[in-house]
């Protein structure tokens, strides 16, 4: 008793072997749902926000069970904002695209006249990657707010 004292004196935080441990062999899976969530976002339910959500997560989860210089590690905050720009440029791309090929905003048959693919084909593609879009935009916001929430704002502080 009187050496878990001792212990707990050194490291009042404890070591939390046992949460690093779970946490570094969870991750990749989390991340591999997430990603499965978006890709199947057009079959099942689901889909961008539900998968950029779950993706997300597995960064905070990173940050919670070790600390933000670590989640920051495996994305910096370059990657991050780069990340959700692209998500909200794919997502406003397509429509975009849509509509100037003469179609309605998110009118995906209109592609149809950039690659004939029929619109079957088009309608389905077309959903894909306004999953995609919509899940790295998703992700990348959530593990930006949690960064902001846990530092105070101040990345340079909470590290």
């Amino acid at each position: 008793m009187k050496q878990l004292q001792e212990q707990v004196a050194r490291n009042p935080e404890g070591d939390n072997l046992i949460i690093r441990t779970a946490v570094r062999l969870l991750v990749p899976f989390i991340q591999l749902y997430g990603l499965y969530v978006i890709v199947h976002g057009h079959y099942s339910p689901g889909g961008g926000f539900q998968g950029g959500v779950v993706l997300g997560a597995s960064f905070i989860l990173l940050a919670l069970a070790y600390d933000l210089k670590t989640s920051l590690r495996f994305m910096s905050e370059r990657v991050n904002n780069l990340l959700s720009n692209l998500g909200a440029l794919i997502f406003i791309g397509i429509a975009l695209l849509c509509a100037l090929l003469g179609g309605l905003f998110l009118d995906y048959a209109a592609l149809e006249r950039l690659i004939p693919l029929g619109a079957e084909e088009w309608h389905s593609l077309g959903i894909f990657l306004v999953e995609l879009g919509v899940g790295l935009a998703v992700m990348s916001i959530m593990v930006s707010l949690f960064w902001d929430l846990a530092s105070g704002g101040d990345m340079e502080e909470g590290l």
